[in-house]
């Protein structure tokens, strides 16, 4: 039971911190293309990349911070089904440009920003 409410508990600050960083975002760069959405999805991409690497690669972590920051924290942090939500509408649009400049930034910068997360983790275990 103790694993399911420090997921929980990880979730809920990863869905609050995903609000509030999307809409600053939005705020600052405009909502027309999904810039939020993107951001979120790249930090979100270095962090499991930058988290995952640290707790393999140290041989005494424990699983509390697994359960804690990637299943729940990055679970509820990480917006794929809002990206393929709103490519989907700005598809819909007529944006076909747009939706195809989503798609290849966030998965271009998400695998980038994967890649990033564990040499950064490499380097600090």
């Amino acid at each position: 039971m103790t694993k399911y409410l420090i997921i929980a508990l990880g979730g809920a600050a990863g869905s609050m911190l995903r609000f509030w960083a999307a809409g600053q975002v939005g705020e600052r760069w405009g909502i027309r293309f999904p810039y939020g959405t993107l951001a979120i999805n790249v930090s979100a991409s270095f962090l499991i990349g930058l988290i995952m690497t640290l707790l393999a690669e140290r041989a005494h972590f424990d699983p509390f911070w697994g359960y804690l920051l990637v299943i729940g924290f990055l679970g509820g942090y990480s917006t794929f089904s809002s990206f393929t939500y709103e490519t989907f509408r700005v598809f819909e649009d007529g944006e076909f440009l747009i939706a195809a400049l989503n798609i290849v930034f966030s998965v271009g910068a998400g695998l980038a920003a994967v890649w990033a997360g564990v040499i950064t983790g490499r380097s600090l275990a």
